[in-house]
């Protein structure tokens, strides 16, 4: 990454080794520069919340090329819920990766801890930051390693710390939102008696799940719709579980050797702010909330893959108003996953009042508007980000869709040319105008020459290293002035070309 003059001894550190730090790391590695990953653990907990990546998450990894590290051996499934209510129909979504692809949280760890070494960032694990200083030209940490405490100077610290964040509380930002009020465990453990496939079922005393992991090991979910009896952090034996599952479904559920337990519980809070000067926030840190529909990991890996290109962008000498556009555009797709969360939660409650609208619910899903409604902001293929300039046009801020075009004779898509973490500009208008207008920024960006293989691929369009759509036009006969403005927004002001000086 770009030298600024700043006496730092890295261009941004991140503070938090799970899915969401690495991957921002990931996506950080592919430019130049001094990237490091604190993490407080010497090595993995080989826990797995989180099961599932939903179609976005599935798109973003093929756009950087990872798809394959993900999909080898991993079950898909088409289908989804909400509120453990009829299934949401993931197949009849639009995209070639409509489904939820289920790997577990350890499993997604490896993968992008490995991916981030190749791209030589630095892991330092049995770290952990104590304090920082969010200062105007630098931020200064102070780490505990296994050799003593140290100091690191940063031009930026991203927090993926989770829902405890201490960066968060550091930094000064606010966490406003409600604390738990139910009583929650899972657990991975074996089971003696199979049950039927993955369900979520609301009984007479909350609400019981079980996913299948292999064999028969299960994740099993336990809630009750109470007041939590311990903290969160406080361990959990078979025996505890076994009686909440007793309460909950009035059965007794045979359970043998665990591989994990914990509890959770439905606080929803949100960051006020996800950027307060050099330091942001992504993932957990920024946004917690009830786990249904398995948005928490996904809605944070989002997150970064949108922040890490403008990271990246801004100090390689990028405008740092960039930065802002993070917090403008991922806080609202965090309130609507607090908001929705909460939704199913309350349609979830066993109260008997409940029912009625359950049902009503339920019934309401048997519309195909519905259902495709619910399943897109479940997966996050609706997200759509303002376009600058502004467009109607309607994939104007969208992800794009999987495109294929011919480039030297050669068919490829619009996934494959996102590999990189560059920008795209692709030209397919035969002409010289887009090429012209975009040639100040092709330091920034990469421009592909070619032809459609489809009828429904617009004449030129500008896609932003996160897949989404930043300007387009469906006729050769464009005007430059919008793409000229939409380069400038998102990839900086043309560079000024020094003029010779004159002939004395």
């Amino acid at each position: 990454m770009g030298s600024t003059g700043m006496d730092v001894d890295f261009d941004v550190v991140i503070v938090g080794g799970g899915p969401v730090g690495l991957m921002l790391a990931s996506e950080l590695g592919l430019q130049p520069g001094r990237v490091l990953v604190l993490e407080r653990l010497a090595e993995p907990s080989g826990q797995s919340r989180a099961l599932g990546l939903h179609s976005r998450t599935v798109e973003v990894l093929d756009q950087r090329g990872l798809l394959p590290r993900f999909s080898e051996g991993a079950p898909v499934w088409p289908k989804g819920h909400f509120a453990g209510m009829r299934l949401l129909d993931l197949s009849k979504l639009n995209g070639r990766h409509t489904y939820a692809l289920m790997v577990p949280q350890s499993r997604t760890e490896a993968i992008l801890e490995e991916r981030a070494r190749e791209l030589n960032v630095e892991i330092r694990r049995g770290h952990r930051l104590t304090e920082l200083e969010n200062g105007p030209d630098a931020v200064v940490a102070t780490v505990d390693g296994p050799d003593g405490e140290y100091q690191i100077r940063s031009r930026y610290l991203v927090g993926c710390d989770g829902g405890s964040s201490l960066i968060r509380k550091l930094a000064g930002i606010d966490f406003p939102g409600t604390a738990s009020n139910i009583d929650a465990m899972l657990a991975d453990v074996h089971l003696d008696q199979v049950p039927d496939g993955p369900h979520l079922a609301r009984c007479k005393g909350g609400v019981f799940g079980t996913v299948p992991l292999g064999g028969d090991l299960y994740r099993v979910v336990s809630v009750e719709f109470r007041p939590p009896t311990a903290h969160r952090d406080d361990p959990v034996d078979l025996e505890e579980l076994a009686a909440s599952v007793k309460r909950v479904t009035d059965q007794e559920l045979q359970m043998r050797d665990p591989v994990w337990l914990s509890r959770f519980g439905d606080a929803t809070r949100q960051a006020a702010q996800y950027r307060k000067g050099r330091v942001m926030l992504a993932g957990d840190a920024a946004h917690v909330h009830f786990p249904a529909g398995g948005q928490g990991l996904n809605t944070g890996i989002q997150d970064v893959v949108n922040l890490g290109w403008k990271l990246a962008a801004v100090v390689n000498g990028g405008p740092d108003a960039l930065l802002d556009t993070y917090h403008d555009e991922r806080h609202p797709v965090g309130a609507r996953v607090c908001f929705n969360t909460q939704a199913q939660l309350a349609l979830m409650d066993p109260r008997p009042e409940i029912g009625p609208l359950r049902e009503l619910f339920g019934t309401l899903m048997e519309f195909d508007e519905v259902n495709r409604y619910l399943a897109e902001m479940i997966t996050a293929l609706d997200v759509r980000y303002p376009t600058q300039p502004a467009s109607d046009h309607p994939l104007a801020g969208t992800r794009v869709p999987e495109w294929s075009i011919v480039v030297d004779g050669q068919s490829t898509t619009t996934m494959k040319l996102l590999h990189s973490g560059r920008g795209v500009l692709v030209d397919l208008t035969d002409g010289p105008a887009v090429a012209r207008t975009a040639a100040p920024w092709l330091d920034r960006l990469d421009l592909v020459s070619g032809s459609p293989c489809t009828s429904d691929v617009p004449a030129a369009f500008l896609l932003r290293p996160d897949g989404h759509v930043a300007w387009l036009a469906e006729s050769p006969d464009t005007d430059p002035a919008d793409l000229r403005e939409a380069l400038r927004a998102w990839f900086g002001p043309a560079p000024v070309r020094s003029l010779p000086a004159a002939a004395s």
